[in-house]
């Protein structure tokens, strides 16, 4: 009756609810019989077409351009077109590169290796940050509710030829509902090991305590006690249990490095098992650190950048958002972030040679050189405007938040209205995050988001979440001035995945600039200069945050931010020198850039050529200042240093073959020949034990890891030497410095290299490296028989190839197929290559003096 009353002389009824379609359908139902019932529409209009989705929040920017759509066909145009979202934020018209930043694992996160399951077996999602595994090729389907968790195996294995699957449960939901959940899988008898993942904190959320939560000893006995037939306890880092801890009958201890093993024999015992995986949250252990409750570990870890061969090992091992990618002269390297680092070391593991270990404890800690502020800042002349909507997007756990807050509480020090929304999700575990802010002059019932085309400043922290089309839609080409961090910080697919890169940093900016006031944007890389001044990327934000102050975007006094921040009570001095610092970069750029210049070191060059080196760049004949000199500057007294200039020779005579050629069929072109004298001089340089000597000795690196480090570093080299292999030895052993005279014995020895004296020689990586350099040469040579404009693209492709031909041992055996499968799939290998390998010597001028 209500709703035949409601519905009473209306033509049309819009129903407007979230996620799927209830009300809507209980009307329709209630008006059916009704001789004159008005049209009802919500979820689909009267055609059947989508109008509100039926998933996610609802928000004004959706429902505007439904109902203008709605009241247009009832009410004259210049009525309704007020409604209208912007036109030049339509969507459909963004070209956004196929690459986003999804949520993913804190540095040195537990998760990062509790989440990994044995080849050929599966996990099931639960409630919490394990959670986000399914953003990651973790083996990993399914979501239920918390206390849900092995649910979904129970129901289902009766109906699969699969015989077990983890399940994977957080220590939080394990105290609050998720005993009942082992309950029932016990009771129905299934073959599942319940994962649990125990952290001490509720870690999605802020970590919080876990309340009810008991010690890991209790706990294997409460399992026990629930009919649970074998418990294994991982013990992770900073693991430890007093002497007298009671244990149940059928529990166990194992280290971490024995967890896939213990996985194993968990997966072939018949019922309910459970793995307890021990390890405190990352990102709470870090807030214990920053307000001295936990001690802060002096082992640091360093990668030699010449040794490593960029193949992400370290990366997928350890899925840590520390181990970045770095690009260099010589390719993608891999460099450890050592302001976000948390001290997990998984990285370690990656099977290269390229870290060391130093003790921060035992070395003179880097100092970051002071600065003070001796310049008069102009202060922005006040606006008359009546309100200032801002929107802040950035990554989760870098205080995108914080700043927001911030900015909030100095608007209402400064006595003006605020209303602000947060939009958060999985976004702290670095994912994108939103942070909406309007301060207006009068108070005003309004929600807190800004809505599509009325952000009058864009506040960019990161470019990545910049450019999304959800962001972006905010800004508008009229009103919104960006004030943009052109920092890019590395996603967590470009940790794993060495073929994804950013794209253009150009591109990224035109599509912001389409879309703001292009003329009164400021662009600066805050993570460089907060790192720079404070030797800490938190300040990055807040210094972008005095960028906007200083252009004049803000309603807020600067003495009313540094008044917020001091409120705040978090590392205030940084955040107030931070946020002074932004002010220099727009007002005083001269002074900043002559600052970092003291701080920054000089980018490197390639070294000076002597008249040996200088009469094998002039045979090439490349045009003097041209791309292709400039590698060859840089390769070839590489090689010299690596064999001889013999063996520099032999690579600058296939250089200048391919050169000549391309000149003569391709004129105007050079990709081909630059391509080839790149990855020429990767396959003939190839590290071997010799060449890793070598560039281990290297003045360069020795200089980086003082800047780094201090004058005094105390450092260990960390190898695994394949003969050690061969003896079973599954880790890397640790050398101190005195190691080091037999790196020079090493590379006094390099002219045995390719030789039946190369002892190192034998091995099988050995065998294929040596011969890919003769075979690549062959396939160039091939390629330039028939190089013409229509197989142009297809010779750079070959000539690029050798680029996926990365890391050491099996590794670069499984890159070496890789490159051979593409090869084929180029049309230029036949398909039986590569032969099998067999020991031989060198070519001719490897093995001379």
């Amino acid at each position: 009756g209500i709703v035949r009353e409601f519905a009473n002389g209306l033509e049309e009824i819009f129903v407007v609810e979230e996620k799927r379609a209830f009300l809507e359908l209980f009307i329709q139902s209630a008006l059916y019989w009704t001789a004159e019932r008005p049209l009802v529409v919500g979820k689909r209009d009267e055609r059947g077409a989508p109008l509100l989705p039926p998933y996610g929040s609802l928000d004004g920017d959706m429902l505007r351009g439904a109902l203008a759509a709605r009241l247009a066909r009832r009410l004259p145009a210049d009525l309704t077109h007020r409604w209208q979202a912007p036109t030049d934020m339509a969507a459909a018209d963004v070209t956004i590169p196929l690459l986003a930043r999804t949520p993913y694992y804190c540095s040195g996160c537990p998760h990062n290796r509790s989440t990994v399951v044995p080849d050929g077996s599966m996990a099931i999602a639960g409630i919490g940050c394990h959670t986000m595994a399914h953003f990651m090729d973790r083996d990993t389907f399914g979501l239920t509710q918390m206390g849900g968790e092995g649910a979904h195996w129970v129901g289902m294995s009766p109906f699969t030829e699969i015989e077990h699957v983890f399940q994977n449960i957080g220590d939080g939901t394990l105290a609050h509902s998720g005993s009942l959940a082992i309950r029932q899988a016990v009771a129905a008898g299934v073959n599942l090991t319940f994962k649990i993942l125990y952290n001490a904190a509720v870690a999605m959320t802020g970590g919080q305590q876990a309340d009810g939560l008991v010690a890991i000893p209790e706990l294997t006995r409460a399992l026990e006690a629930e009919g649970v037939r074998r418990v294994f306890v991982i013990q992770g880092m900073n693991s430890a249990f007093p002497e007298d801890a009671r244990w149940a009958e059928n529990a166990e201890l194992w280290s971490r490095d024995n967890f896939d093993e213990a996985q194993r024999i968990l997966r072939e015992t018949e019922g309910v098992t459970a793995l307890i995986y021990d390890q405190e949250c990352a990102a709470n252990l870090r807030r214990k650190r920053r307000r001295g409750i936990a001690e802060t570990p002096n082992t640091r870890i360093f990668i030699n950048e010449a040794v490593c061969e960029g193949c992400g090992d370290c990366g997928r091992i350890s899925n840590c958002l520390s181990v970045q990618p770095v690009q260099t002269e010589f390719g993608r390297k891999t460099q450890i972030h050592q302001s976000s680092c948390n001290f997990d070391y998984s990285c370690l593991e990656g099977d290269c040679p390229a870290f060391l270990k130093v003790e921060a404890g035992q070395v003179e800690k880097k100092q970051i050189r002071p600065f003070t502020l001796d310049i008069d800042l102009p202060v922005p002349p006040d606006q008359a405007a009546t309100r200032c909507n801002v929107v802040m997007v950035g990554i989760g756990g870098t205080g995108v938040v914080t700043t927001n807050q911030i900015l909030g509480t100095a608007a209402l020090l400064a006595g003006f209205h605020i209303r602000s929304l947060d939009q958060t999700g999985l976004s702290q575990k670095g994912g994108p995050v939103v942070s909406n802010l309007k301060i207006t002059r009068e108070a005003s019932e309004e929600t807190g988001k800004v809505s599509a085309g009325e952000a009058d400043v864009y506040l960019v922290y990161d470019l990545l979440a910049g450019i999304a089309v959800a962001n972006l839609s905010r800004a508008c080409a009229e009103r919104s001035t960006a004030i943009v961090s052109c920092s890019e910080v590395p996603t967590g697919r470009m940790i794993v995945d060495t073929a994804s890169a950013f794209p253009a940093q150009q591109h990224m900016i035109g599509l912001i600039e389409g879309r703001t006031r292009a003329d009164d944007n400021v662009y600066l890389d805050a993570l460089s200069l907060a790192e720079q001044f404070f030797g800490d990327h938190m300040a990055a934000n807040m210094i972008a945050l005095g960028a906007a102050y200083q252009r004049g975007v803000l309603l807020v006094d600067a003495t009313n931010i540094e008044e917020a921040i001091t409120l705040n009570g978090v590392a205030v001095t940084m955040n107030q020198n931070a946020f002074r610092l932004g002010r220099v970069a727009v007002a005083q750029p001269e002074w900043l850039a002559a600052e970092q210049a003291a701080r920054i070191p000089p980018p490197a060059e390639a070294a000076t050529l002597n008249p040996r080196e200088e009469a094998i760049l002039a045979s090439v004949g490349a045009p003097d200042g041209s791309e292709l000199e400039r590698l060859l500057r840089w390769r070839i007294p590489e090689l010299v240093a690596y064999q001889n200039a013999a063996y520099a020779q032999e690579y600058a005579d296939l250089v200048r073959l391919v050169h000549t050629e391309e000149r003569q069929r391709m004129p105007g072109e050079t990709r081909f020949s630059e391509a080839v004298a790149r990855y020429l001089f990767k396959l003939m340089a190839y590290k071997d034990e010799y060449e890793v000597a070598r560039l281990q000795l290297k003045g360069e690196f020795q200089a980086a890891l003082r800047a780094q480090f201090g004058e005094r570093a105390s450092y260990q080299y960390l190898l695994h030497p394949p003969f050690m292999r061969t003896l079973g030895m599954g880790r890397k052993l640790a050398f101190g410095r005195w190691f080091e005279w037999g790196y020079r014995l090493l590379v006094a020895s390099r002219r045995l290299r390719g030789t039946p004296l190369d002892l190192f020689g034998y091995a099988k990586v050995r065998r294929v490296e040596r011969a890919l350099i003769g075979e690549y040469r062959a396939l160039i040579r091939k390629a330039l028989a028939t190089l013409d404009s229509a197989n142009y693209e297809r010779a750079v492709k070959l000539a690029e190839l050798p680029d996926v031909i990365r890391g050491y041992e099996d590794i670069k055996l499984a890159n070496v197929e890789r490159f051979w499968a593409d090869a084929r799939a180029l049309g230029y290998a036949d398909p039986d290559t590569p032969r099998p390998p067999r020991m031989q010597p060198a070519e001719s001028a490897a093995s001379g003096s």
